[in-house]
């Protein structure tokens, strides 16, 4: 087993400054040993060589005094941890630009982008096709490292500062478009416009393309380095990242390290996810941390959710101005290393699988992440499976209760075959958001999975509503008839004899001013279809509203049709708060664990202390014997009894931001 795939990480990344460069490598080796690291990750080279290479196409800082390469490596492995290099050829230094301008990304004026002496380079030019792996071939041959990363992959357009200087129109670009697709690259981003579909492919298979010859080259040098980026083609660690900036849209995404990890650990098998917990608020603020109660809860949702830990500072520790988020990360660290053999192996209890769309899809994902939101505060236990996995994994879908298609409106021929032989095998298709309506083979795909057929799509739904007639189905909705629909409306015709035709679309009427606010009507069209035994379509962005506005009552329909579909029964029920964020997991043959993180601290923007919490009952429906419970976090037993119908309920008695309970078999 290559040494990464005990899924134990506990990754630290000093993202050096070319003045570290003489850093004292024994005093972070110090440092890590707090964190109970077992993996250091330092720049290696790309803009900057932190190595004397002799190559003449790779500059050296000019603030190297010695091998600072050979000595971390060394020093590590000397202390038990792994080491991974850091690359980025994403840009280089301007000297080099000098010499091989032919290189490097041009704006539609042929203009370089120049951001204070570093210069952008383009995936498709000589540096990232063919130079990057004499400089990767470098290291390789001279230094022992266990894996490398590399940072900035792919088509970049924006510098630090956020500016965006459009599609790369160098002559390379140029040339490999008009040699792949026929084509001349396309004048801007349109997402509708066919030349600009292609150009999406076109990054896309050329992404593939160099990754496939980094790993050649890598393996063959030695199948036991670990490769490391932010993508998931012919890599072994693919990195993510939980950040924030302050320019970026609300609503704060609260859940970033749990969707980050799980699309990519209930996706695929022989990956690892490392999601990288970054200190810092903004790139334009790399000294100053979010709250020590996000980066906390952002390392305990990666734990949770089958990962490792993954920890990054600019610079080095000593004089680093938030020493509080470093001590907040040291907690969670040695948590992990302390009880490690219980985490990275976590297996599935999911009821139910949420596709997550293709970012060639056009999709809104936020669609998708309505719905996970959702799913999350209903304690629904999930997986989540990229659009493109769907068919590899097929198999292991067979023994979810329900499937979930987030507006994806375009799938492949494998992907629907997936869709269709799990609905004949007895789970439930759910699609929201104008799912299936792409194209006329997905609408035929439509009408065989839901008996619905599409005929069009209405934009004029302010202030339209859906009506919550039946009470059998929606019955949160006891005194609350009408709810908002907004954003689009698709027009659906349902049909067959088991179809239960749901959510009267109410039609828009004047809403001003108060003595004209009359005349809504019910329409022939219905917000949703539900065939109990095979699945649900509703044709509106149920999931797109809930992120946006987050009013329950979307959550709510989601929910009642799935509680009819699933009778109900769940494999976790609990009283907890929706602000509980929990996790559900096999660890063994009749061994379980179940992971509660508060994050009642939150209130939309700013993450405060959590409020303690008490008396949390949780029904689990697991087989096997009676089990004890154990608090990994408090170091106490947990009250535990066996219900009558073959479930075993414990009570939390009190919780603060996090614990971890252990369920195993009585001797």
């Amino acid at each position: 087993m290559a040494w990464w795939q005990d899924n134990r990480l506990r990754l630290i990344q000093n993202n050096l400054r070319e003045i570290d460069a003489d850093l004292d490598v024994d005093l972070l080796i110090s440092q890590l040993r707090q964190f109970e690291a077992n993996v250091l990750m330092l720049n290696a080279g790309g803009i900057f060589a932190f190595y004397p290479s002799k190559l003449e196409h790779h500059y050296v800082t000019p603030y190297l005094k010695k091998d600072l390469l050979g000595e971390a490596v060394a020093k590590a492995h000397a202390n038990g941890m792994r080491f991974i290099a850091r690359f980025d050829f994403s840009k280089t230094h301007e000297s080099l630009f000098a010499r091989r301008p032919e290189w490097y990304y041009r704006t539609k004026e042929g203009k370089e982008v120049n951001y204070h002496g570093i210069v952008h380079t383009c995936i498709n030019g000589g540096y990232q096709q063919e130079y990057s792996l004499k400089i990767i071939e470098e290291v390789l041959d001279h230094y022992p490292v266990d894996g490398i990363f590399f940072n900035m992959f792919g088509y970049q357009t924006r510098d630090y500062s956020g500016n965006d200087y459009g599609l790369c129109y160098c002559d390379n670009c140029k040339r490999r478009f008009r040699d792949m697709y026929g084509m001349e690259l396309p004048e801007s981003r349109d997402q509708g416009n066919e030349v600009y579909q292609a150009y999406k492919q076109f990054q896309a298979v050329t992404t593939k393309q160099i990754l496939d010859s980094i790993h050649a080259l890598v393996k063959r040098k030695n199948p036991e380095i670990a490769l490391c980026t932010y993508h998931t083609h012919r890599v072994d660690i693919v990195r993510n990242e939980s950040n924030t900036a302050l320019g970026r849209p609300h609503p704060v995404w609260l859940y970033s390290a749990s969707e980050n990890v799980k699309s990519i650990e209930d996706g695929w098998d022989d990956k690892l996810i490392s999601n990288c917990c970054i200190n810092a608020i903004d790139l334009t603020y790399r000294f100053t941390g979010v709250a020590a109660n996000e980066v906390q809860i952002r390392l305990y949702e990666s734990i949770a959710s089958g990962s490792g830990l993954d920890f990054c500072i600019i610079g080095t520790f000593e004089g680093y101005p938030d020493q509080e988020n470093v001590a907040a990360a040291q907690e969670v660290f040695r948590f992990h290393k302390e009880h490690e053999r219980y985490f990275g192996q976590l297996g599935s209890m999911a009821d139910a699988v949420l596709i997550k769309p293709d970012p060639l899809d056009r999709a809104n994902p936020k669609e998708y992440l309505g719905l996970f939101k959702m799913m999350k505060e209903r304690h629904i236990q999930f997986d989540v499976v990229p659009q493109a996995r769907l068919a590899d994994k097929l198999e292991q879908l067979r023994g979810v209760r329900a499937l979930i298609v987030p507006g994806i409106r375009c799938m492949d021929d494998a992907q629907l075959n997936a869709l269709r032989e799990l609905q004949q095998g007895g789970v439930r298709i759910v699609a929201t958001g104008h799912a299936l309506t792409g194209d006329d083979h997905n609408k035929e795909a439509l009408y065989e999975l839901f008996r619905a057929k599409y005929t069009g799509t209405t934009t004029d739904t302010i202030p339209a509503y859906l009506e919550t007639s039946d009470k059998t189905v929606f019955r949160s909705f006891p005194a609350r008839d009408w709810v908002i629909v907004g954003e689009t409306f698709g027009k659906v015709a349902f049909e067959g004899e088991d179809q239960l035709k749901l959510l009267p679309f109410v039609q828009p009427s004047t809403f001003g001013p108060p003595e004209r606010a009359y005349g809504h009507r019910i329409s022939a069209e219905y917000g949703a279809g539900l065939r109990k035994d095979k699945g649900a379509y509703l044709p509106w962005e149920a999931g797109l509203l809930y992120y946006k506005y987050g009013y329950e009552d979307h959550k709510r329909i989601l929910t009642d049709m799935l509680d009819v579909m699933l009778d109900g029964r769940y494999v976790v029920q609990t009283d907890a708060p929706q602000s509980v964020e929990l996790f559900a997991n096999k660890i063994g043959a009749n061994s379980y664990m179940v992971q509660l993180l508060n994050l009642s601290g939150f209130n939309g923007v700013t993450y405060g202390d959590p409020i303690p919490l008490a008396d949390i009952r949780i029904k689990l429906q697991v087989p096997g014997s009676a089990c004890k419970a154990y608090s990994l976090k408090r170091q106490q037993d947990v009250p535990a009894v066996s219900g009558p119908d073959g479930s075993l309920v414990i009570t939390v008695d009190a919780l603060r931001l996090y614990d971890a309970i252990v369920l195993e078999p009585v001797n």
